[in-house]
């Protein structure tokens, strides 16, 4: 038997649908009111939020946002201060160990004891579970039979988040938490958990997915919720949250200033506003930013007003518009800020 022919074996066993008897009415995940504070700090404050069953729904913010308070105030590792906190209709107050039972988690940085293998770390987590996949399935699911035998020390970054998804899917949950999946992956693996989230998707399993990578937002993402200072600031469908950026391409330029110790000159804005097919400009750090709805017409004019005031150019780059940009726009910063 092939790799190729396990891998569709295995996660046609994991998409086989929720486990029997699971009610499958309400949202998997129901937040209202949700608040959280450490001394002086609010990190999570009167956030509410409604994931549907068999959604992939994104979580996205910058550092200190307070998305991972909310994730693991999710997941039962936080209690929280204030708010409803409802997961596959139950609550971790009353029913803590029937949704141990029905969740997977996989968190940001998982630690495992060195001296067990592969196998025997599989073996440990699926013992937890009433219920799941076999050892050898969630083995072959993540690629790492070359390493059953291994002992966990001696595994790569990427092998080892690999393992977390393996123990994160063992007890084949209905709900499963993503905290940046594919760190550390290369592109082959991360294509590969790419396929299998459609899979549990297509299978009616939910996903909560927090990531920084844009495009694998955009991709696996049925809705995204943007969090800055506690709470959701922007949440919508990607096209949709896209569509607010005001135009269809992103103009990122800078200038030179030409002056010793000036890195970067500014452009007169209302010259740049002015230009037909403009719908926004923001300047960071000296780069300059435009929302454009018409590329083809914009860039030769931008270019004109720049040699018209005698400026050269730094950088330039287009791009169509994408959540990065949304984040921007609504955040002011990357999202791979530190």
């Amino acid at each position: 038997m092939t790799g190729a022919t396990i891998d569709r074996r295995s996660a046609a066993q994991l998409a086989a649908g929720p486990k029997a008897g699971a009610p499958g009415s309400g949202p998997s995940l129901l937040l209202r009111g949700l608040r959280k504070a450490f001394v002086d700090v609010r990190a999570v404050d009167g956030l509410d939020l409604e994931v549907a069953r068999g959604e992939c729904f994104g979580l996205l913010g910058p550092n200190g946002a307070g998305k991972t308070t909310t994730i693991e105030i999710c997941e039962g590792l936080t209690a929280p201060d204030a708010g409803t906190v409802e997961l596959l209709g139950l609550n971790w107050r009353t029913g803590a160990s029937e949704l141990r039972q029905r969740i997977g988690i996989q968190l940001q940085e998982t630690q495992f004891p060195d001296k067990l293998t592969v196998e025997e770390t599989l073996r440990l987590f699926r013992s937890f579970f009433r219920r799941g996949i076999s050892v050898n399935e969630s083995i072959e699911t993540a690629q790492l039979e070359e390493k059953r035998s291994s002992r966990v020390g001696g595994l790569s970054g990427g092998q080892k988040q690999r393992l977390a998804m393996a123990c994160a899917l063992v007890g084949d949950p209905e709900l499963l938490f993503m905290d940046e999946p594919t760190t550390g992956l290369d592109p082959q693996a991360r294509r590969h958990l790419w396929d299998l989230v459609d899979r549990l998707k297509q299978a009616g399993r939910t996903i909560i997915l927090t990531t920084h990578y844009m495009d694998e937002a955009e991709r696996l993402c049925d809705r995204v919720a943007i969090m800055d200072h506690g709470r959701v600031i922007a949440l919508g469908t990607p096209q949709q949250l896209i569509a607010t950026v005001g135009g269809e391409d992103i103009v990122e330029f800078a200038v030179g200033s030409g002056e010793p110790g000036v890195e970067h000159t500014i452009v007169n804005a209302d010259m740049l506003r002015a230009i037909p097919g403009v719908q926004s400009l923001s300047v960071d750090q000296g780069l300059h930013r435009l929302s454009v709805s018409e590329l083809h017409t914009a860039v030769p004019r931008i270019f004109t007003v720049l040699t018209g005031q005698g400026l050269h150019l730094s950088e330039f780059r287009t791009h169509s518009a994408t959540l990065e940009d949304v984040f921007v726009r609504l955040t002011g910063r990357n999202l791979r800020d530190e």
